[in-house]
């Protein structure tokens, strides 16, 4: 098993401009590279999986990725890799502890024994997340680039949102991606809820965010819903938002690598992977 590795730990001597980001998903794959002398994304490509696969199928489709592209061949001065999966836990930083990691999973997914439990600390929300990598696309990016950092998807998305100007009353963001949509809630500029739902129809999306609503005791009339992703002003999933909850806006996010956005003009790259370098 390959260790995380720390960004002051990488070699200073490292010639290359490029950084490649990966983003693995048991739904489909996509990579990006980007210039880092330009801010240009000068690379993108993306599988989508008809059906939800298995980390086994996932490493093949990545491996022919690799191939496809050469990524090999182009070096890069930093690879990032975020796994989104639904087997993770965010704890309050005050009640973590790291010998626990299982006991933090075993109610929200089947661990295996051979699972390995990692952790991410999200600092400007005082809040760790617990979870289990896909150990052998770890493994498969380890021996094909050598070290590399990785992190799970909420860390990713969580980061794109701190980003934004929050306010201090309460506001729910959605980013709605091909098959699943992740929403956190926040009050006072705290997270209060952070969950990811997979979905099929415009009425499955909808279910779900006045579910969240309902449960949190949000009121439609006055919390914000600001959406973005695949999803735009106009199309069904925005206008069915709109025919329950009263404030609904489509947004562009803030990156660090903002020029960077001015080339990816295809909606399908999940942007929140930008701020993942």
């Amino acid at each position: 098993m390959i260790e995380k590795t720390n960004k002051e730990e990488t070699s200073l001597e490292v010639e290359s401009y490029k950084k490649l980001s990966i983003q693995v998903s048991l739904n489909g794959l996509s990579f990006f590279v980007l210039d880092t002398i330009t801010n240009e994304v000068v690379l993108f490509d993306r599988v989508l999986f008809k059906t939800s696969s298995t980390p086994y199928l996932a490493q093949k489709e990545l491996k022919q990725l690799f191939k496809k592209h050469k990524l090999v061949s182009l070096g890069f001065s930093e690879v990032t890799v975020v796994h989104k999966n639904e087997m993770f836990a965010l704890v309050p930083k005050a009640l973590f502890e790291a010998e626990e990691l299982a006991n933090y999973l075993k109610f929200n997914t089947k661990l295996l024994a051979n699972d390995h439990i990692e952790y991410d600390e999200l600092t400007n929300l005082d809040i760790v997340c617990v979870y289990v990598p896909f150990t052998n696309i770890n493994n498969f990016v380890f021996e094909q680039l050598g070290e590399f950092e990785f992190r799970h998807n909420s860390i990713a998305f969580l980061q794109t949102i701190l980003k934004q100007k929050i306010g201090s009353k309460q506001v729910c963001f959605v980013h709605k991606t091909d098959h699943s949509f992740e929403l956190a809630v926040f009050e006072q500029k705290k997270l209060v809820l952070y969950n990811q739902f997979e979905y099929k129809t415009k009425e499955d999306f909808l279910y779900y965010i006045l579910f969240t609503y309902e449960q949190l005791k949000l009121d439609v009339e006055s919390v914000k819903l600001k959406l973005f992703g695949q999803i735009e002003e106009g199309d069904t999933y925005y206008d069915i938002c709109y025919q329950y909850i009263k404030k609904v806006n489509v947004f562009e996010p803030m990156y660090d690598n903002i020029s960077a956005l001015n080339i990816v003009e295809d909606k399908s790259i999940d942007l929140t992977l930008l701020n993942s370098l």
